[in-house]
């Protein structure tokens, strides 16, 4: 009998101790996890680019130019681009903001290709001539087609369109829309590039997408090393040539070992031979 309730103790002493081990191992574990420097936070995310138009008068002429502008990154890009054609701060000499600055952008629906953006009512208190109204029109209806989700755009005003609306600045009004892409008093730069975009791997071959207003819509391609080596070289015509048209190209091209160059897209001037407004766009491959 004695024998039996030393066995019992025996087994209560090993169960107490087994029981102490386990909470002191779990303490440790805890403090040790408490210990342990915090994970490094999320990387940022990067800036977006975004194609704005802006409007520029000349003696002869008013017409529109095209920044790209980079901002903070935004899931809602397309509102944003729409925010930044009002109160961006235009880059090119001359250039400058149409709208008034106090509108706001309540809103950006975009449902089978149309963007429809809704304004508040400052937008109303505009005081533009009809060249500057129709400009102003278009250098939004620009900026949104640039996403290529947008083929046309339309407007509201604090979820509106009645008559005041459709008036707009009182010209050319609201009476048409939904609005289309229209370059054709896109001016500046002569010349951008849309593919490739800035430090993108470049495919075999490259396939390099634009925009140029130049002599005869003539486009010179080519591509280098990092050392300025030319790897390949190229032609094409514009859809256009004696206005602004769409251009594309395939430049083949064998790659060199790993590493970057970059693209150039010029055209070269009819009297001398001369390299102008060339656009260069880094470029990797691997």
């Amino acid at each position: 009998m004695n024998l039996h309730i030393k066995k019992l103790t025996g087994i209560k002493l090993t169960l107490v101790l087994t029981v102490i081990f386990c909470i002191v191992s779990l303490s440790g574990c805890t403090r040790s996890k408490q210990n342990e420097p915090n994970p490094s936070p999320p990387a940022s995310k990067q800036p977006l680019a975004l194609a704005v138009y802006y409007l520029k008068a000349s003696e002869q002429d008013e017409y529109l130019v095209r920044e790209v502008r980079h901002i903070p990154y935004t899931t809602d890009s397309v509102r944003a681009a729409a925010q930044e054609v009002i109160s961006g701060q235009p880059l090119t000499k001359g250039a400058e903001r149409v709208f008034p600055p106090s509108t706001k952008i309540l809103g950006v629906k975009v449902e089978n290709g149309l963007a429809t953006v809704n304004f508040s009512r400052e937008v109303l208190k505009a005081n533009q001539g009809s060249a500057g109204e129709a400009l102003a029109i278009q250098s939004m209806v620009n900026t949104l087609t640039e996403f290529p989700e947008v083929r046309a755009v339309s407007f509201q005003v604090e979820g509106k369109l009645d008559n005041r609306t459709k008036d707009w600045w009182g010209h050319v009004g609201l009476y048409d829309q939904p609005f289309q892409r229209n370059l054709a008093k896109v001016y500046e730069p002569r010349i951008w590039v849309t593919h490739p975009t800035e430090n993108q791997v470049a495919g075999v071959p490259l396939l390099v997408k634009g925009s140029a207003m130049v002599f005869e819509g003539t486009v010179n391609i080519r591509l280098l090393d990092k050392t300025g080596e030319k790897l390949a070289e190229g032609t094409t015509t514009a859809t256009e040539g004696m206005g602004r048209g769409e251009f594309e190209y395939r430049l083949t091209f064998k790659p060199p070992s790993p590493g970057q160059g970059k693209l150039e897209v010029f055209w070269a001037s009819p009297e001398d031979g001369r390299i102008l407004d060339k656009v260069t766009v880094p470029v990797r491959w691997q």
